[in-house]
C-alpha cells in the first residue's frame, strides 16, 4: 500500500478522494492553482503545492509542474479524479516513466480507450454492436462534411477526447454541420487540448445506460451493475441512478457481459465505465469507454456498498479485486444530482462568486453529500461550477425519491444563483418519477420543467413575515443581552410605541412584485395588513432552527425557513419560496439607456472569436462574438438588425462580467 499519494485534481473529486485515503491511513498532497490557494481541498489534504496560473491550461493541465510536486512532496502515486489529466494517456505514460503509480489504467489500455474514436473501432472489431459513424483520423473539414452526407442526418458530433458533455453537438441539416463542427473543436481544445472529432449517427430516444467495469493486474475483471444516465441537458447528465428502471434482468446480464468482454479485450486494470446508448426497443450500442472514476459513482457505491477508490488505490498497489462476480449485491435504490451554481431562467448560464450562505443536508445512512466547496468559498469563473453532489439510497426507486425530495427542500445557497429550484421540479415531473425520460427529453419538454413558480398565497407571505420579525426579534434581545443596560425599553426592538400598538412596515419582493405588509404584534403573534383584503392573525409563530410553527388564522402550519441577511426563504415541502427584504422606502431609477443597443457579457470569461467589426450591418440574432467561462462557450448575438458603432473586445481578451462588448449605432 501506497504511503502517500497525490490527488492531480480539484474540487469536490480531490477532497472525495483524500477522505479515503485518509481513512486507509494514507497522507495525501494536494495541487493547486492560484485561483484556488483558499480552497477545501487544499485546507483538507496533508499538504499541497502550487502548479500554475488559474486557467486550467496553466495548472491542472500540466503534466510536468503536477509530477514535479509529487517527486518533491515524496509520494509514490498519482491519483488523476476524473477530467483534466484522468484519461491522458501521455500523462500517466510520464507519471510511470518517472517512477510513480498512476492509479488508474495503463497508458497502453488508456490509448486503446481514452479515444472514443479509438475505442468504436476496437469495439467494432471485437463484435460489439456500435453506432454507425466515423472515427478516422483524417480531420479536414471538407471530409468530415462528406462523412456525414454518408451517414446521414441527424448526427452527433462528438470530441473524441473527454467528456462530461463537453464538445457535443447534434446537426440536423448539412447546412448546420461546419458552424457546429468549428464550435465543436473549439470547445473540444480548449477542454482537453486536443480538438479531434467523430461523427455518429444521431439515434432519436435513447436510454443512456452506463456499465461500472474494475479489472485487476492478476486477469479479474467484474461489473458492478449498471447506472442510468437519461435524464441529461444538453448531454449534461442531471440526475443518474441505480438500478435503471428499464432494464430487465435478461437486459442486464447481456449489457454487463458485453462490458466485462470490452474491458478483457484490451486488458484493462482499475475503475473504468463503459457507456452505451439503449433504444426504445431494448437493442443497445457501445458509446464509449471512459477510463477514469465517473463522476456518479457515489450511485454504485450506495448499491453495493463498496468503496470504489479504494479499490483503485489497492489495484494500482498491485492487489487482487476484493470480490467475484458472484459476490456483487445491489442492494435497494440510490439516485445523485448535482448542484451548480447557474441560473436555469437564464439558459443555465453559469455564475460566479461568493457563497454567503451555504446549507447542505447532513449526511446519514440514506443521504449523502460529496462537496468540494463550504460557505464563504468562491465559486471563480475558471472551473466547473458544480457546488455538490447530493446523493440519496433507500429501499426502492418511489422512497428513493422521497429522500431526494427531502434532502433538497433542506439546501439553500446564497450567492451566486444555483439549480436548486430546477432540481426540485425536475423530481417531481411525471416522466421522471415514472422513469421513461429518454436522453432528450429535457431538452425537447425544458419549458415543463421551468415552469413559472408558483405565486405566492397568504400563507407563505404570512409565513414570511413572521419568520422575519422572529429572526429580527431574536437579535435585538442578543443586542440588548449584550448592552450595557439590557432591561432598557430603547434596547428592545418589539414594535412597542408609547400610547398605541406599535406597527412595523415590512417591504418584500417576490419575482418582482413588491408585498407592503404591515405587522403589529410581537413575540409570534401578529395582525398583518397588506396580504389581502383582510388582515391576517398570526399566532403561536415559533422559529426553531430552521422550522416555523405557526398558525394563520387558525390554520397551523409546519415550513422549512431561512432567513439570511435581506433574503427569506419559505419551503412547504413541495415549492421554494424565495423574498427579497427590502428597504421601506426606494428610489425609482431611470431606466439605463441604450439597453437594445449594447451587447455585454453575461458574466466573466475570455473572448475566444469575434465576428463583428464596426460599421458592418447585422440582423437581429447574429452571431457578434462568443465567449468561453467555466468550460462552456457562450453566443453574444445582435439584440436587433442594426450597424455596429464600435467592438471593445478582441479575441483572447479576458472580459469582466456586464462589460459592453460591442455597441450598435442609435435607431433614426
Amino acid at each position: 500500500m501506497f504511503a502517500k499519494i497525490l490527488i492531480a485534481n480539484r474540487g469536490e473529486i480531490a477532497c472525495r478522494v483524500i477522505r479515503t485515503a485518509r481513512r486507509l491511513g494514507i497522507a495525501t498532497v494536494a495541487v493547486f492553482s492560484e485561483a484556488d490557494a483558499g480552497a477545501q481541498h487544499v485546507r483538507l489534504a496533508d499538504e499541497a503545492w502550487p502548479i500554475g496560473g488559474p486557467r486550467p491550461q496553466d495548472s491542472y493541465l500540466r503534466g510536468e509542474a503536477i509530477i514535479e510536486a509529487a517527486r518533491r512532496s515524496g509520494a509514490t502515486a498519482i491519483h488523476p479524479g476524473y477530467g483534466f489529466l484522468s484519461e491522458n494517456a501521455e500523462f500517466a505514460e510520464a507519471v510511470e516513466a518517472a517512477g510513480l503509480a498512476f492509479i488508474g489504467p495503463s497508458a497502453a489500455s488508456m490509448r486503446k480507450m481514452g479515444s472514443k474514436a479509438g475505442a468504436k473501432e476496437l469495439m467494432h472489431a471485437a463484435g460489439v454492436p456500435v453506432v454507425p459513424g466515423y472515427t478516422g483520423a483524417e480531420q479536414a473539414p471538407e471530409t468530415l462534411l462528406r462523412e456525414a452526407a454518408r451517414i446521414g442526418y441527424p448526427l452527433m458530433i462528438k470530441a473524441a477526447h473527454g467528456g462530461g458533455g463537453k464538445g457535443m453537438r447534434v446537426v440536423r441539416a448539412e447546412k448546420e454541420f461546419l458552424p457546429a463542427l468549428e464550435s465543436c473543436q473549439r470547445e473540444a481544445g480548449s477542454a482537453f487540448g486536443r480538438d479531434r472529432v467523430l461523427l455518429e449517427r444521431y439515434i432519436e430516444r435513447p436510454r443512456h445506460i452506463e456499465i461500472q467495469v474494475f479489472g485487476d493486474r492478476h486477469g479479474n475483471v467484474i461489473h458492478l451493475n449498471e447506472r442510468e444516465c437519461s435524464a441529461q441537458r444538453r448531454y449534461q447528465k442531471v440526475l443518474e441512478e441505480s438500478p435503471s428502471p428499464f432494464l430487465t434482468a435478461e437486459l442486464r446480464a447481456r449489457m454487463g457481459e458485453a462490458a466485462v468482454l470490452a474491458a478483457r479485450a484490451i486488458d484493462y486494470a482499475n475503475a473504468g465505465t463503459v457507456e452505451f446508448i439503449v433504444d426504445p426497443d431494448g437493442a443497445f450500442y457501445f458509446m464509449e469507454i471512459n477510463t477514469r472514476l465517473q463522476v456518479e459513482h457515489p450511485v454504485t457505491e450506495m448499491v453495493t456498498g463498496l468503496d470504489l477508490v479504494e479499490w483503485q488505490v489497492r489495484v494500482a498497489a498491485g492487489e487482487a479485486l476484493p470480490l467475484a462476480q458472484a459476490q456483487v449485491r445491489q442492494q435497494g435504490h440510490a439516485i445523485e444530482v448535482r448542484l451548480y451554481a447557474e441560473d436555469p431562467d437564464a439558459g443555465f448560464l453559469p455564475g460566479s462568486g461568493r457563497l454567503r450562505r451555504l446549507r447542505l443536508p447532513p449526511p446519514s445512512a440514506h443521504v449523502r453529500v460529496d462537496s468540494g466547496v463550504v460557505e464563504g468559498d468562491t465559486v471563480t469563473i475558471f472551473y466547473d461550477p458544480m457546488l455538490a453532489k447530493l446523493i440519496v439510497h433507500d429501499a426502492d426507486r418511489p422512497r428513493a425519491l422521497a429522500r431526494l425530495r427531502e434532502a433538497l427542500a433542506g439546501c439553500v445557497i446564497v450567492g451566486p444563483k444555483s439549480n436548486i429550484g430546477f432540481l426540485e421540479r425536475l423530481v417531481r415531473h411525471p416522466e421522471v418519477v415514472e422513469g421513461r425520460i429518454d436522453t432528450g427529453y429535457l431538452d425537447r419538454h425544458l419549458d415543463q420543467v421551468l415552469a413559472p413558480p408558483a405565486p405566492a398565497g397568504e400563507m407563505e407571505m404570512a409565513a414570511a413575515a413572521a419568520a422575519t420579525l422572529l429572526h429580527e426579534e431574536a437579535r435585538a434581545c442578543a443586542r440588548a443581552a449584550a448592552s450595557a443596560d439590557p432591561h432598557s425599553p430603547w434596547s428592545i426592538a418589539d414594535g412597542w410605541r408609547l400610547g398605541h400598538a406599535g406597527e412595523r412596515l415590512l417591504v418584500l419582493e417576490r419575482d418582482g412584485e413588491r408585498l407592503e405588509l404591515h405587522a403589529s404584534g410581537t413575540s409570534g403573534d401578529y395582525l398583518l395588513r397588506g396580504t389581502g383584503p383582510a388582515p391576517l392573525r398570526i399566532e403561536g409563530a415559533r422559529l426553531e432552527g430552521e422550522l416555523l410553527t405557526l398558525r394563520v388564522d387558525g390554520r397551523g402550519r409546519r415550513l422549512r425557513t431561512q432567513v439570511d441577511g435581506d433574503r427569506v426563504t419559505i419551503h412547504d415541502g413541495d415549492r421554494r419560496f424565495g423574498f427579497e427584504r427590502l428597504p421601506a422606502f426606494r428610489f425609482e431609477a431611470g431606466e439605463a439607456a441604450g439597453g437594445s443597443d449594447r451587447i455585454t457579457a453575461p458574466m466573466p470569461g475570455r473572448v475566444v472569436l469575434v465576428e463583428a467589426a464596426a460599421g458592418a450591418v447585422v440582423d437581429e440574432g447574429q452571431t457578434l462574438l462568443v465567449m468561453e467561462a467555466m468550460k462552456m462557450e457562450l453566443t453574444l448575438r445582435a439584440p436587433r438588425a442594426g450597424t455596429i458603432a464600435e467592438v471593445r473586445a478582441s479575441t483572447g481578451e479576458f472580459v469582466e462580467g456586464d462589460a459592453v462588448l460591442v455597441t450598435l449605432q442609435p435607431d433614426g
